[in-house]
């Protein structure tokens, strides 16, 4: 945009006081995100819960001079554009700015993949034309004209994504813009609480498309198909799913991986090789490819955009290497099957280029030549740039490689021919067997600038939580615990694996966590287990299920629920007190929970309560009691209610020591990450978790000579002292310095000495054969994240959330 504050006035019916004549290309509206204040306006907009009048003196002190309020302030040296309506007034802007543009438009909207295929779209599209899309999941009722202002004289496409989440709003947001080509998703259940049926959603949803030319739609939903047939039977409609009678569709097996995926555009048919085969997956490439049609683009170059697209599930460890290469390290071992599961993750990074690195096949039954062809086959497929054979069997069938090809008898021939030296921004994929000790070559790859990470291994994870199932009935539900971030670990990245494998329901503390999931994508029923009174829009907008605790929280809740306008039963979970004298209902208060239950507009989900002590056998008849009292309780509630919430009292260690009261559902938490106080579970779950630096520097420190702060610790004799980047900015509390606590360098534990600073602190090498650059484990082998937690004299809850944001998180899945 570009417009004075004259004519932005005369668009929006607004008044100006002050320079009429500035110029104004950007609207903020976040006081925290302003990057730049030249030719920027602040919009202090006015909503239900915030009011951004409150900031304008913080705009003004970043240098914003002019503001855009519904209310004249007196006084004020700067610009004021003074409109009726906020929210109103970006809306006419955007739309004003949109109509007067000359940009073709595509729509996305729907309940799942609007932002995954609003990306897509931009990488595959923005090389043939100009193009602008929605950033973020900016999707709303202000983010939506906020991504339309953003268009320019030069685009000529725009990508954006309209989201709504009550009835009427759609038509609002069709108002501002009016997509050429429109695009219906996957219709689930996100917001679908708000609607009274799943036919009012969907005809809402379709508003978007009133002035389309052509309309993409996912029409495996029966009730779309017919809806959108008996609305737009006039407009062009192209229908796309996995069922076989949508234009666009599938026609070939997709579990069979050793085959490209065959796909049916009207009566054309054609191969696309596609990895991820999962059902949303395979449905967005579909929409993809019907759009990139309408575009007029071959079938090669859809190929190649495809094959291009960026990562979108979990990856192998990933490893950022020198001269902006990007390390894929699947050294751990090495057969057909694991080959083709790695070849399957490599194109989700986008590199303009790849190389891979392979060894020997060991302890294969084929014969040799017969092994090699259908790894060479394989290999040719994904079309390496370089390809470096380790090996002296490989390498003889090295003419069966298509790619420049080069061959060495062993890794240390391969390391001192340094031809690795002339590969730059490329994806490089190490696979191969132990024996040849690949991680030295990532060695020498890895750019060493983020030294300090936690590495979080999801088959561990998921290995974790299919134990605890394996203790439960197959009917039983679960709940994952995914609240401070997921212990630390990440909350997002853990939710969306969890999803992947179907949990039952995810669990956070606060709304902010259940509403960043959200805007990611996460559709899993999620319950805010301390819903606070300032939350309950946000919970409810989000589809969120609040813990209802008291009945002060249940009848704020349901004024708030009121307000929304809220037609059908809203999910919310009762928590029961049992014994821990924390939050929950006592037993007296049953009769007259139940009484205003019933007289509102929610149903009881679930009731629930906490174990307070199911990790202590000594306080086993404590337990006991808390689990009568919850039977004895929960059951007079479902009597009462006169039908049968989810119920659910068992946490990890629940799960593990009480397993006959596991009820309806059980919670998992510190389990599924690994932790268990009882040493025979310990042993059949799998360490998830590892926190690891490196040695940045040794010294020689003589006797008497002090180290680090204060002089806290002294030589007492001429000692080796290594320095680590890792500090208590990173989570490292300063109390286990001076010889309380120790770390893991080669397998030995090292004490660390002196006081630990802000980045980094010193450990004692004497006992341990070190150099500099060598590994350091903070935990969690030598020594375990238990006994790290041990010299922190606190649990491993509190070592795990202490992790400092700025520690890198890799994701390793095998």
């Amino acid at each position: 945009m570009n417009y004075t504050a004259k004519e932005i006035a005369e668009i929006t019916n607004s008044e100006v006081i002050g320079n009429q004549d500035i110029k104004i290309k950007n609207i903020a509206f976040d006081s925290r995100t302003i990057y730049s204040t030249k030719n920027t306006a602040f919009l202090a907009i006015s909503t239900k819960k915030n009011s951004g009048q409150k900031y304008i003196e913080t705009v003004i002190e970043k240098g914003i001079d002019t503001i855009i309020t519904e209310n004249k302030i007196d006084n004020l040296s700067i610009n004021q554009i003074i409109t009726k309506n906020s929210v109103e007034f970006l809306q006419t802007l955007a739309k004003y700015h949109f109509e007067h543009s000359n940009i073709n438009s595509i729509g996305i909207t729907g309940s799942n993949g609007k932002t995954i295929l609003k990306e897509w779209l931009y990488q595959c599209l923005s090389n043939e034309f100009v193009t602008v899309k929605s950033p973020k999941s900016f999707n709303s009722q202000i983010g939506l004209p906020l991504s339309l202002l953003q268009i320019d004289k030069k685009h000529e496409l725009g990508i954006f994504e309209v989201g709504i989440s009550k009835p009427n709003e759609m038509e609002k947001q069709e108002n501002v813009f009016h997509p050429k080509i429109g695009l219906l998703t996957h219709i689930g259940t996100a917001h679908s609480a708000n609607f009274n049926s799943e036919e009012e959603l969907i005809n809402e949803k379709l508003k978007l498309f009133k002035h389309s030319e052509i309309i993409f739609y996912n029409s495996d939903n029966e009730l779309t198909d017919k809806l959108i047939n008996q609305l737009y039977s006039s407009k062009k409609l192209i229908s796309y799913g996995l069922k076989n009678n949508n234009d666009i569709s599938i026609i070939s097996d997709v579990n069979d991986r050793t085959q490209d995926i065959k796909v049916k555009y009207f009566e054309e048919e054609f191969s696309q090789p596609i990895n991820q085969r999962d059902e949303a997956t395979l449905t967005n490439v579909l929409a993809l490819i019907g759009i990139l049609k309408q575009f007029n683009l071959s079938n090669l170059q859809i190929k190649e955009k495809i094959d291009a697209l960026k990562a979108i599930e979990m990856r192998l460890e990933s490893i950022e290497g020198i001269r902006n290469n990007l390390i894929i390290n699947d050294s751990y071992n090495l057969d057909l099957d694991s080959l083709k599961i790695a070849f399957q993750f490599i194109g989700e990074y986008n590199k303009p280029k790849k190389s891979l690195i392979l060894t020997d096949i060991l302890d294969s039954n084929e014969n040799s030549e017969e092994l090699y062809s259908e790894v060479s086959e394989l290999v040719n497929e994904q079309k390496f740039d370089k390809v470096f054979l380790i090996g002296e069997e490989i390498s003889s069938f090295y003419k069966l490689f298509n790619s420049e090809t080069f061959t060495f008898n062993n890794t240390n021939q391969f390391i001192e021919s340094k031809v690795i030296n002339e590969i730059e921004n490329q994806v490089i994929l190490l696979k191969g067997a132990r024996k040849f000790e690949i991680e030295k070559i990532k060695e020498i790859l890895e750019l060493r600038k983020h030294d300090t990470v936690l590495e979080i291994n999801l088959n561990a994870i998921l290995n974790n939580i299919n134990f605890h199932k394996s203790l439960l009935k197959p009917e039983t539900k679960m709940m994952a615990m995914v609240k401070a971030n997921a212990y630390g670990l990440g909350s997002y990245e853990i939710s969306e694996f969890l999803q992947h494998h179907h949990i039952d329901y995810l669990g956070v503390a606060f709304a902010d966590e259940g509403v960043e999931l959200r805007k990611k994508g996460i559709t899993t029923p999620i319950i805010v287990m301390n819903p606070e009174q300032h939350s309950y829009d946000s919970v409810i907008e989000y589809n969120l299920e609040p813990e209802i605790y008291s009945l002060r929280v249940l009848e704020l809740f349901n004024e708030q629920l009121i307000k929304s306008g809220n037609q059908q039963k809203y999910p919310i979970h009762i928590k029961l007190e049992t014994g821990m004298h924390r939050l929950g209902f006592k037993d007296f208060e049953l009769d007259e929970l139940t009484e205003k239950l019933n007289s509102m507009n929610v149903k009881v989900q679930s009731i629930f309560s906490h174990l307070s002590s199911s990790d202590m056998p000594d306080e086993k008849e404590f337990t006991l009691n808390q689990l009568k009292t919850f039977e004895k309780n929960s059951s007079y509630l479902i009597d009462k209610l006169g039908y049968q919430p989810i119920r659910h009292i068992l946490n990890s260690s629940g799960i593990t020591n009480y397993t006959d009261y596991q009820y309806d559902m059980v919670r998992i938490g510190i389990g599924m990450i690994g932790e268990n106080p009882d040493k025979s579970i310990k042993k059949q779950l799998q360490d998830s978790v590892s926190f690891k630096t490196v040695i940045s520097q040794i010294s020689d420190v003589k006797n008497g000579e002090s180290v680090g702060y204060s002089r806290r610790f002294k030589a007492e004799h001429d000692t080796k002292i290594a320095t680590i980047p890792v500090g208590y900015a990173d989570g490292i509390p300063r109390l286990i310095g001076n010889k309380v606590g120790n770390i893991g360098v080669n397998n030995k534990l090292c004490p660390i000495v002196g006081s630990i600073c802000m980045d980094m602190m010193m450990i004692n090498v004497d006992n341990v054969v070190a150099k500099e650059g060598d590994s350091v484990t903070i935990f969690n082998s030598n020594p375990t994240l238990e006994e790290f937690s041990k010299y922190c004299g606190t649990i491993t809850y509190e070592v795990l959330t202490s992790i400092s944001p700025r520690v890198k998180r890799i994701y390793i899945k095998n």
